[in-house]
């Protein structure tokens, strides 16, 4: 779409259907991020892949209105360039260090991932766009799959536990602090509201690196007041 005196406006329905693109695409990433209750999701990663497409339009058609022949030349990737910069603030603010753990870094570089999505369906690159959200989705869905595989036949895999406790009486501190007293360290934790008859129980997924006694943790877990049941990934009933 072009203006009175030719210069394109960026206000038609190719940008709009760039924009709605980059909408599905970095909804379907927060959708996953979402599914597995992560801090960041659904809203956040919508709004940083549309954000970036928008500033990828601007950058690309925002001031046409001022160029003129042989007096001002701008260089039309200057605003986009900063897009990456500015999802360097936002990765920093994810990523913290507890003891010898380090968490937040897939998210970070998710959120960076989307935001180049963004871009590329800005820029109109519709096809690397699809392409890389659904190589973000094989990255997340498929590599831990083959990452417990391959631990498993090195005789490598980490524990992952399942606590199931009643919910409203804090517990979630107590388990997390008992498991890290025992030499463990909680790569990660993901949690489920559960509804058990006239109560409500929480149900907390703890990935485990380190090399304490799982048995002992395992013990000392099911005596806490308030746990209903806990069970490893090796496991089919719960203790």
């Amino acid at each position: 779409m072009q203006g009175v005196f030719g210069e394109p406006t960026g206000q038609g329905w190719t940008q709009v259907a760039e924009l709605g693109a980059a909408f599905v695409l970095s909804a379907i990433i927060g959708l996953e991020r979402e599914l597995k209750q992560k801090a960041a999701g659904l809203r956040t990663y919508t709004v940083v892949g549309f954000g970036a497409a928008l500033f990828m339009l601007v950058s690309k058609y925002g001031f046409t209105d001022v160029l003129e022949t042989g007096r001002i030349e701008l260089d039309p990737s200057r605003v986009a360039a900063q897009i990456v910069s500015g999802l360097g603030f936002i990765g920093g603010g994810i990523i913290f260090v507890k003891r010898d753990s380090v968490r937040g870094l897939t998210t970070a570089a998710s959120i960076w991932l989307t935001a180049a999505v963004g871009s590329a369906a800005g820029a109109g690159l519709l096809v690397l766009a699809a392409i890389a959200t659904g190589g973000y989705l094989v990255i997340a869905l498929a590599l831990p799959v083959i990452s417990r595989f391959a631990s498993r036949l090195t005789g490598n895999a980490r524990p992952l536990l399942r606590v199931n406790y009643l919910d409203g009486r804090g517990l979630l501190r107590e388990v997390l602090g008992l498991i890290t007293d025992s030499g463990f360290q909680v790569s990660d934790v993901a949690t489920t509201r559960q509804r058990r008859e006239e109560s409500e129980s929480v149900e907390v997924i703890v990935h485990l690196n380190g090399h304490g006694n799982l048995q002992t943790v395992i013990t000392e877990l099911s005596e806490l007041d308030g746990v209903l049941a806990i069970a490893t990934d090796e496991e089919s009933e719960p203790y």
